[in-house]
């Protein structure tokens, strides 16, 4: 029987500890003429060969810092333990050489015996796992500081740090994606809230090809004896007096809507819905947000919204009653909102409210002072004989993103077809990448979509006779 045996050499006062488990490996015979060296800690090895590599780069990195030469101490040291290096790598290259299986002469190849139970079943061991599992690409902790002192100073982080997924849709926490793997009775994905109404359908859409457009507009009125283009009454032959556009350019530059969703390639082949349920939830969750801009937006980096555009804009918020109750909404609210809207505007308009307000629209169906009683607000589905409620016969719209009873923005009287929705193409971007965060295992789902938008009015419009003004938007005041 042929025999392999291994003389290590003799390790330094470094690695005598490290070195005497490593070497000491038994022989173990699994069949007459088959010898097998029993694996050494190769990967402690590596571990120790990191290690000093690392402890060098440490005392480079403190001279560097200190604008310093290395010392003679130091460069000994480094010297010391590359040598020390390329004897553990010797002593891996002879170990490695050493795990296979020798065979003697005329006798064929054997394997070890399968793995089995107590009961003489067959079982599958579960695979190795790695050393380096779980530690984000780094082979050590001391690779990991230096990393970070690295980013530090230079200001330029290392990819391992940059790549590292901070938040992720993964198995190991059940709100975190877990709870979507289904058992097998149940493949789809239950949705707690729906996608509400998308206001930007409803606005006036503008496409673009680059990243910024320039509109100009005329904002003039028909009745206005002065400024843009006149007309008069001209008796014959008479000189006619000439006149000219009043025309303002506005500019649109568009603004970046994105989400960043990594999900585990397990969750993904785990829960055959996911992929769909979020194709569809980006979407709906980009769509409140849009909603929120039009209503609200700060116009910074994002769409001017309607409430925004109140102060020195064309919105018009209408003042509350004398002694109006906090938190309320009446008819003469009503009445005074939709006499402020610009009659062209009305066949448009809608009304965009929060849910809160419907119990006070509710209690003014009529007017309570009128003889003949003529309905003012209709529910859905009853005698407006529409999906949407009615007021005044235009369509009532609850929206989340208008402001809570009581407050400027709880309903709102509009006409989107007077916004102006910039679009970057008409569709949201789906990307779908798997090397953002390969070593991760994980699956990165971008969605892009690039808008913006404000209203199209710059002002809002004096009347020919009154002095009240009129605009495409009206609001109340907070109560």
């Amino acid at each position: 029987m042929h025999v392999a045996r291994m003389t290590p050499a003799t390790p330094s006062s470094s690695g005598v500890a490290l070195l005497a488990s490593a070497s000491s490996a038994a022989l173990v015979t699994l069949a007459p003429g088959v010898v097998f060296a029993a694996a050494p800690n190769i990967e402690a090895l590596r571990t120790r060969q990191q290690e000093l590599a690392d402890a060098s780069q440490q005392l480079i990195q403190a001279a560097d810092e200190a604008n310093r030469d290395l010392s003679d101490e130091e460069v000994e040291q480094i010297e010391g333990n590359k040598a020390e290096t390329d004897r553990l790598a010797r002593q891996i290259s002879a170990r490695e050489a050493a795990a296979l299986p020798l065979a003697a002469p005329g006798t064929r190849r054997q394997t070890a015996a399968e793995p089995r139970d107590a009961g003489g079943n067959r079982t599958i061991p579960a695979a190795p796992r790695s050393a380096d599992a779980g530690k984000g690409g780094f082979k050590s902790f001391g690779d990991f500081s230096m990393s970070v002192l690295s980013a530090t100073r230079t200001g330029q982080p290392d990819n391992r740090l940059q790549n590292a997924a901070s938040t992720f849709g993964g198995e190991g926490a059940g709100t975190d994606g877990g709870f979507a793997i289904p058992p097998d009775f149940r493949r789809e994905i239950w949705v707690k809230v729906m996608g509400e109404e998308n206001l930007l359908g409803r606005c006036a859409q503008l496409v673009t090809a680059s990243n910024n457009i320039v509109i100009p507009k005329d904002e003039t009125t028909p009745w206005q004896t002065s400024g843009g283009v006149q007309v008069y009454w001209e008796a014959e032959a008479a000189s006619v007096t000439a006149s000219k556009p009043q025309l303002s350019m506005m500019s649109i530059r568009l603004a970046k809507l994105m989400a960043l969703v990594p999900i585990s390639d397990e969750l993904l082949e785990d829960a055959p819905g996911l992929e769909s349920w979020l194709r569809a939830k980006a979407p709906a969750k980009m769509a409140a947000k849009i909603n929120t801009a039009i209503i609200s937006g700060t116009g910074v980096g994002q769409p001017l919204g309607i409430l925004t555009a109140a102060t020195g804009g064309p919105t018009i918020s209408v003042a509350k009653e004398t002694s109006q109750a906090a938190a309320t909404i009446l008819f003469a609210n009503v009445q005074k909102m939709w006499a402020r809207m610009y009659a062209p505007c009305r066949r448009t308009a809608i009304w965009l409210i929060n849910q809160d307000t419907e119990p006070q629209l509710n209690g003014m169906a009529f007017d309570p002072t009128a003889t003949s009683k003529v309905p003012a607000y209709l529910p859905a589905n009853g005698l407006s004989v529409e999906p949407y409620a009615t007021l005044m016969g235009r369509p009532v719209v609850p929206i989340e993103a208008c402001s809570t009873i009581g407050a400027q923005g709880d309903i709102i009287l509009a006409d989107l077809t007077s916004y102006w929705a910039v679009t970057r193409g008409q569709d949201i971007r789906t990307d779908v990448s798997m090397h953002l965060y390969f070593d991760q295992g994980l699956q990165a789902f971008r969605f892009t979509f690039r808008l913006n938008g404000q209203p199209a009015w710059g002002s809002s419009i004096q009347p020919q006779h009154g002095s009240l003004t009129r605009s495409c938007f009206v609001t109340l005041d907070a109560r």
